[in-house]
């Protein structure tokens, strides 16, 4: 495709697009454990609280405005010692698989999370979902274990395979201080 496609931070008018792309997930895949799409309105409420905590929530969109996929980090744990490390999340339309999207949305992700100054990024991939787990090695990720029939989805249990991967330093040095 001839498309130019732009990574930008997510707002709320992004939210009926993200909740129309993240619905597909729900209801046709294990990639995510909920089983009911939230509406644009929820959708909108999660972008708030991300970016409200200090994280990032970033989109693709094509030359046309168009929402073709999305990603965005959260806090890994509640305790105090995980203030450092985030979890991150990625989608893409399933009509825009095969551009790279994930690629640019991965590569951005991670790069926004650097630049707030986290220590670690963790994925939590359902073992249904194989071509996100080589998304996530490209971009450096690296196994940390399996979660044995972790979750209950479409009538089976389903493998969550977790990946890490270091920011910036890591865990190499003490951490700065961060927003």
């Amino acid at each position: 495709m001839t498309d130019e496609l732009t990574i930008c931070d997510a707002c709320e008018g992004d939210a009926a697009a993200i909740a129309d792309i993240y619905a597909h997930y729900v209801l046709e895949s294990a990639a995510s454990f909920e089983t009911e799409p939230p509406d644009a309105q929820v959708m909108a409420d999660r972008i708030a609280k991300v970016l409200g905590s200090g994280y990032p929530w970033l989109v693709v969109r094509d030359s046309g405005d168009r929402v073709l996929g999305f990603a965005y980090a959260q806090r890994f744990g509640p305790r105090a010692g995980y203030l450092y490390s985030c979890e991150t999340h990625i989608f893409v339309r399933n009509d825009a698989l095969g551009r790279g999207i994930g690629t640019m949305l991965i590569n951005a992700l991670l790069a926004a999370c650097e630049a707030r100054g986290y220590r670690q990024a963790f994925a939590l991939i359902a073992g249904t979902e194989p071509a996100s787990v080589v998304l996530h090695a490209r971009a450096g990720y690296l196994p940390c274990g399996t979660l044995t029939g972790a979750g209950w989805k479409h009538g089976q249990w389903t493998d969550v395979f977790m990946m890490q991967r270091k920011l910036g330093a890591g865990n190499e040095t003490l951490p700065e201080s961060h927003a």
